[in-house]
């Protein structure tokens, strides 16, 4: 049995309770890993041609509401 699958099969014996828990965690640490892939991403320029657009697009009144 692999790691997951052993992972998996204790999250299924989980009473309610501590898996309602797990996944309260599991949600925040999957949003916070999710922030610092963006904030490296941004910090590594991947971002800048599409900023440049949007600016571009803003400063010729061609920006769209969202």
């Amino acid at each position: 049995m692999s790691e997951v699958e052993a992972i998996e099969a204790r999250i299924r014996s989980l009473p309610p309770s501590e898996f309602a828990s797990l996944r309260k965690w599991f949600h925040e640490f999957e949003n916070s890993c999710w922030d610092e892939q963006i904030a490296s991403d941004c910090k590594a320029g991947k971002f800048s041609k599409l900023i440049a657009k949007a600016r571009a697009e803003y400063a010729q009144g061609t920006a769209r509401e969202l």
